[in-house]
């Protein structure tokens, strides 16, 4: 993509999304991730009355003396984008693609952020990690993720969701608010790295979809291709069987990913590309409050 032609896009998506969260988001975000932890502030003397449970028992031996470890509620916090790359998220049959609506759905989560005065960093992956942007604050930092969002170009079409929540709960030790923002075409299970990083930070997953995820249109022979593996086929739309075989899978993977968040305790909402978005983030958030 040319640099001028980056430049527009970026402008563009800023307009857009910096107007979806000072208006559309204003006070859901603040009320539903605000306040939700306790950020440790510093050592002191152990007082009459403190709570046992808060003595830094390394200070307590160097010193020969009781000290506490004083926690208090988290003003600012640090907001991570976990996006997948992956191939799967070039496709898209109406409107725009998957990784279109993400870089839409990723700004706006970024300007509300810095709107709240919250650090923002991404995480880019596929089946490895492929680029890591350390949490910063301001507009420039805004826009330099959108850059990224819009450009980058992956060095690997597969994914890998367990092996990029697994990086993100190793990287990040204080506790941060976790988008993770993907279609979740898998066949790795991932919820054991989901549970462990949902008990260290506070994780929210958004699935984006195409329509023809869910149902095929009868136009005959179609020849389709794994944008992921490479492997291409010719499929006949026009069997009504396939059509349903089809749907049949859509539910169960969606079935399948309802357990996985249900039982990781993770809130997460579904959004295709020809849906508005900011619906079902609002829900989400609602939900939240």
């Amino acid at each position: 993509m040319e640099a001028s032609e980056i430049i527009k896009k970026v402008r563009k998506i800023e307009i857009k999304t910096r107007g979806l969260s000072q208006n559309i988001f204003a006070g859901q975000y603040h009320s539903a991730f605000k306040g939700r932890g306790m950020a440790f502030s510093e050592v002191r003397e152990y007082q009459y009355g403190d709570d046992v449970r808060d003595i830094d028992w390394n200070v307590t031996a160097r010193f020969h003396h009781p000290y506490v470890k004083v926690f208090e509620e988290e003003r600012e916090l640090t907001v991570m984008l976990l996006v997948d790359v992956s191939g799967s998220l070039n496709f898209g049959t109406v409107h725009q693609t998957k990784r279109e609506m993400v870089t839409e759905i990723a700004a706006t989560m970024a300007f509300s952020a810095i709107q709240n005065n919250d650090k923002i960093g991404v995480i880019f992956f596929s089946d490895h990690i492929e680029k890591y942007i350390p949490p910063k604050k301001g507009r420039h930092h805004i826009l330099y993720i959108i850059r990224e969002l819009l450009d980058f170009k992956p060095k690997s079409a597969r994914t890998d969701i367990g092996m990029a929540v697994s990086y993100l709960t190793r990287m990040m030790k204080r506790r941060a608010t976790v988008f993770l923002l993907s279609d979740f075409y898998t066949q790795e299970d991932f919820s054991k790295a989901v549970q462990i990083a949902n008990s260290k930070h506070d994780m929210i997953a958004v699935q984006v979809y195409d329509p023809r995820a869910k149902t095929l249109p009868n136009i005959g022979l179609m020849k389709v291709k794994d944008a992921e593996t490479g492997h291409e086929m010719i499929i006949d739309t026009g069997s009504a069987k396939l059509r349903q075989a089809h749907t049949q899978y859509w539910l169960k993977r969606q079935a399948t990913l309802r357990e996985l968040f249900s039982k990781s305790k993770v809130d997460w909402t579904s959004v295709a590309t020809n849906e508005d978005f900011t619906k079902a983030l609002m829900l989400l958030f609602k939900k939240r409050a």
